[in-house]
């Protein structure tokens, strides 16, 4: 696992608990802690044209 995954993992525990632990989901909150990285670094000050 790299570390983009590892990062993802994590968060999508995180969500995965806050909500109450459902079964069966395990995609829907490994897309929504993918969806939040993305985010993050689209709003990252070191986001420049060359990095995208």
């Amino acid at each position: 696992m790299n570390k983009i995954d590892e990062t993802i993992a994590a968060r999508a525990y995180e969500l995965w608990e806050q909500a109450g632990k459902p079964g069966g989901q395990d995609e829907e909150f490994w897309h929504l802690a993918e969806q939040e990285l993305i985010n993050e670094d689209k709003s990252s000050p070191r986001r420049t044209p060359d990095t995208l």
